[in-house]
């Protein structure tokens, strides 16, 4: 049987880090998504709690523009 979550049942591993590195950046979840979009990301606030909850998939090409954002290898995010 395939398994496409984490051991704490997350969709997705990037999550968690994706948050701390916001945090660390001081700004909120919608100042982050309002900057992806202007870097050519089409996502919203809503998908930033949800990645960061780890209740959502991310994509390839939403990995590689997040950890562009963040001057980060994607690797940084998986971890």
């Amino acid at each position: 049987m395939f398994i496409n979550k984490t051991k704490d049942n997350l969709n997705n591993l990037c999550g968690r880090n994706i948050a701390r590195l916001r945090v660390e950046l001081n700004i909120s979840q919608r100042v982050l998504a309002d900057r992806l979009q202007i870097i050519g990301l089409d996502i919203d606030k809503n998908t930033i709690q949800r990645i960061e909850a780890g209740k959502r998939f991310v994509t390839d090409i939403e990995l590689k523009v997040i950890a562009d954002f963040f001057k980060i290898d994607i690797n940084e995010l998986l971890k």
